[in-house]
């Protein structure tokens, strides 16, 4: 995974203390009701597009970047799903990040899904009632996505 030349610089001052920093989510729909999915290079698992908005980037653009950059999909925002702050993540080399994401609904307007870069092992289109592997927080994203009035996710819950 490429990591944004801002936190390279962050970290070659913080060491590997827990970075707190922005992400976004982005829960893509096409006309037929297929919510678009990569299959991640990292970790090998199914999940939704996302990404850490650069430095004055605005969350909402940076999920349609994301989106574009990660698949070819274009896609315009619809409305905000969730804003949740993720339990903090210790990656390989020791570094540690916590995330405030904010999950975003969008509409493809374009493109041809595709793997576009080295983030992803495969990319696809998946009916909701069809969803490959997808870890709980992802299955809820897209529930909350489709819902009309808000939810809550308990990380603690299991079921």
């Amino acid at each position: 995974m490429a990591t944004p030349d801002f936190i390279t610089t962050l970290r070659s001052t913080a060491g590997n203390q827990l970075l707190w920093l922005p992400g976004v989510t982005a829960v893509v729909f096409d006309d037929d009701g297929r919510v678009l999915l990569g299959r991640r290079s990292d970790t090998g698992r199914w999940a939704l597009i996302g990404g850490i908005p650069e430095p004055g980037e605005q969350p909402a653009a940076c999920a349609v970047r994301e989106v574009e950059e990660e698949t070819a999909v274009r896609c315009v925002v619809e409305r905000v799903v969730l804003v949740q702050a993720l339990n903090p993540v210790t990656y390989d080399n020791g570094d540690v990040c916590q995330f405030m994401d904010i999950t975003f609904r969008c509409r493809a307007v374009g493109g041809e899904a595709r793997v576009n870069d080295d983030e992803s092992l495969d990319v696809g289109w998946f009916a909701v009632d069809a969803l490959p592997d997808l870890n709980e927080f992802g299955r809820f994203r897209i529930k909350q996505a489709l819902a009309d009035a808000p939810t809550w996710f308990d990380p603690t819950d299991s079921a």
